[in-house]
């Protein structure tokens, strides 16, 4: 008879442990030899990301922009210079243009130069712009995680009539053409929120464009987590809190709802971009907010006229909303492909 012998934990857990080396890192213990130490799936993820210089480059961007909207009153205070006060000494007699600079009026005093016909500053306008963007994208973005989530997750959980009713309402929702009601329901819902609530007019438009946007933008996240729902209610456990007689919320939430971080996540920093982008197209249409009040896409539309003698007035500001999508959007490819257990190895 062979008798059996009993391997140290460390040494029976290896082989195990060697097919999920992302979940495990090597640590020196006391006596010298090396210990076992798990890691959760928010370590493995910041641990790629470090890894990533896009990723990381796109955070710096992302935290200076916020950090320039949220300091903007304060920084426009100490260089001198207001987002709506019109200075008309700073453009020409002749055809409003800027003074110096070819046309720009970029300068000490101006570092991005000024606006044709007004002369306000561009930079400080810029800074309040980021402002109402900023808003309006990170309202509309945390209403439609709300909303999707909890229609995802309960479409996904129930079966029967409440899963197919839900999934017809979905398809309902996203036949309706966004941008075109966008344009028809603006002055008539806006006017209706300032008699009824008693709002000012940037007021009532700034949640008229988060309202709308959330409402028809809740559907795509909640196909998403239907469907990933769909696969974990059949899991070990799930089974085992139903078969403990765990209530319906607690399983939704509890149980179920950690295990969808990655995917919520992943759409969040992708849906942010996408509500700048739109808030400033919606500014750009003539949607957005009353002048003088700075907006991306009101000035971008402003700048149409003069882009022959006043390039820069252009593509300042445009650049500036290119940035601020751009690190956005790389920052959300690079929470997806932190997360995605089947991308490279740290």
């Amino acid at each position: 008879m062979v008798a059996s012998v009993q391997l140290p934990f460390e040494e029976r857990s290896l082989g195990s442990m060697s097919l999920a080396s992302d979940h495990v890192v090597s640590t020196p213990s006391s006596g010298g030899e090396s210990e076992i130490a798990g890691r959760s799936l928010t370590q493995i993820a910041w641990a790629r990301l470090r890894r990533d210089k896009v990723a990381m480059t796109s955070v710096v961007v992302i935290t200076l922009i916020l950090l320039f909207a949220i300091f903007a009153p304060v920084i426009c205070k100490l260089l001198g210079i207001s987002p709506t006060e019109i200075n008309t000494d700073n453009v020409s007699d002749f055809g409003g243009l800027p003074n110096g600079f070819k046309h720009s009026g970029i300068s000490w005093q101006h570092p991005l130069g000024v606006e044709p016909q007004t002369g306000r500053d561009l930079l400080a306008r810029l800074l309040y712009g980021s402002r109402i963007s900023l808003l309006i994208a990170l309202s509309g973005t945390i209403i439609t995680m709300v909303v999707g989530v909890v229609v995802g997750i309960i479409a996904g959980y129930s079966r029967g009539w409440l899963d197919t009713a839900l999934g017809r309402f979905m398809d309902i929702v996203l036949a309706f053409p966004v941008l075109l009601i966008l344009l028809a329901l603006s002055n008539p819902l806006t006017q209706r929120l300032e008699v009824s609530f008693h709002m000012q007019p940037n007021s009532a438009r700034i949640l008229y464009i988060i309202l709308v946007l959330s409402l028809f933008g809740w559907p795509y996240l909640a196909r998403i987590v239907r469907g990933q729902v769909l696969s974990l209610r059949e899991r070990e456990f799930v089974e085992s809190a139903v078969a403990m007689g765990a209530g319906t919320r607690r399983i939704l939430f509890k149980e179920i709802l950690p295990n969808l971080w990655a995917p919520i996540l992943v759409y969040a920093s992708l849906l942010l971009p996408t509500f700048i982008a739109a808030e400033a197209t919606l500014s750009f249409l003539g949607v957005g907010l009353v002048p003088p009040t700075p907006s991306w896409g009101a000035m971008l539309a402003d700048s149409v006229r003069y882009f022959r003698v006043d390039p820069a007035f252009l593509f300042i500001p445009g650049t500036y909303l290119f940035i601020v999508v751009l690190g956005f959007n790389l920052l959300g490819d690079a929470i997806r492909d932190a997360l995605d257990p089947r991308a490279g190895r740290v």
